[in-house]
């Protein structure tokens, strides 16, 4: 099936919006400035874009969002990436109001999904342990019914916005042994609970995460999110959604690094002629180019799938995408940092702000042997099925 990569009118209109944004209101030197404060991005600017319609844009009108798809959130997680926009878009959008939307009763949509999409609050979600690694189903944090409600006990790592956000969607295993598929739930816990405690975590791209310790945290009933033990799908969805993201964000990134180097190359002299005119140069920055133009196909195409409720063509698509913003993405880094002559990986070169987003992004949500590992079970499953029928 053909795959139209063409953008609608409405879909470009998206993009310039968010880039002349980006180009007047959130530039990389506004970054540098946040990146030096506890929280690491601005409540004013999360309200702006609630204000703007970016939070709510792929929720469903009749929860009060605006109906669009995934691919629309990905254009404009793109154009933030070029300005390396620190605001909570991929925890609060994608990862738990994704979650909320999908499972979350009318109350729950109310309490806590419209006020994010209107920037007044920020989400996370917590389902990494010491241990799991990529392992969604390792999960050692549990929840005990207690009265009318949940006593929640476990520890999570690297919560992304889990030092700063308003309420942060829990797995805690409800029962089952520690890498049982079954038996996960989730539950809505707020930031400030008795027996919650965050640790805020600088990460070297300059975002900060959060350790979450959960000492009998108690949560009444109506805080579970979906049905008892059976959380599991819905979190690999998320997590597949989270990966379509940061591979969205990323390809910002990717394209910011490229445009630049170009620029240096036209600009940096060397014998009093600009170094862009020696043959060899222009040939890497060729190279660059086919990397980056492949890294946009993917993106888009999983950013497509991502609506998919079929797991394997959603999977491998995004896993495919993820690959390739490893792989690609790390050519155009290494070369951009070389034609720049070893200088844009300082912290005085905007350059090596970006070149270190893009590490952190090309770990996140599964790294480049994970995501192969998962394809190949994926299109192997899919042959045996063909074969059969």
């Amino acid at each position: 099936m053909a795959v139209n990569f063409d953008l609608t009118e409405e879909q470009q209109m998206i993009v310039d919006s968010v880039a002349k944004f980006v180009a007047n209101d959130s530039n990389v030197e506004r970054f540098r400035k946040l990146r030096e404060t506890p929280r690491g991005w601005e409540p004013q600017m999360w309200e702006q874009m609630g204000e703007f319609g970016w939070l709510g844009v792929p929720f469903p009108e009749e929860q009060g969002g605006f109906g669009g798809k995934f691919v629309d959130l990905a254009l404009i997680l793109e154009q933030l990436g070029r300005g390396l926009v620190p605001e909570p878009i991929i925890p609060s959008v994608v990862l738990a109001g994704g979650l909320i939307s999908r499972l979350g009763s009318d109350e729950q949509v109310t309490r806590s999904l419209q006020p994010m999409m209107a920037g007044k609050i920020s989400l996370a979600l917590a389902y990494a342990e010491r241990q799991s690694r990529y392992d969604l189903h390792d999960c050692r944090t549990r929840a005990e019914r207690k009265g009318d409600g949940w006593s929640i006990r476990g520890e999570k790592h690297w919560v992304l916005n889990g030092h700063a956000a308003d309420r942060i969607v829990v797995a805690a295993r409800t029962s089952g042994g520690d890498r049982d598929r079954d038996g996960i739930s989730l539950f809505v816990v707020d930031g400030d609970a008795e027996g919650l405690t965050r640790t805020p975590v600088n990460g070297m791209d300059g975002h900060r995460t959060g350790l979450l310790r959960l000492d009998d945290v108690a949560v009444k009933s109506e805080r579970l999110l979906g049905t008892e033990g059976g959380a599991l799908p819905h979190l690999e969805w998320a997590i597949d959604r989270g990966a379509a993201a940061v591979c969205a964000e990323g390809q910002g990134e990717i394209q910011e690094l490229f445009d630049r180097t170009v620029e240096y190359l036209k600009e940096r002299k060397q014998f009093d002629v600009p170094i862009g005119t020696f043959q060899a140069l222009q040939h890497k920055a060729v190279d660059m180019m086919g990397e980056t133009e492949v890294c946009r196909s993917t993106m888009i195409l999983a950013a497509i799938r991502a609506d998919s409720e079929n797991e394997e063509e959603r999977s491998s698509e995004i896993s495919a995408a993820k690959l390739q913003l490893t792989e690609g993405g790390w050519f155009v880094q290494e070369n951009a940092i070389q034609l720049f002559g070893g200088i844009g990986v300082t912290d005085e070169q905007d350059e090596g702000l970006f070149f270190k987003r893009l590490r952190v992004l090309q770990g996140l949500f599964g790294d480049a042997d994970w995501h192969v590992d998962r394809f190949q079970r994926l299109r192997r499953f899919d042959a045996e099925v063909r074969a059969e029928a």
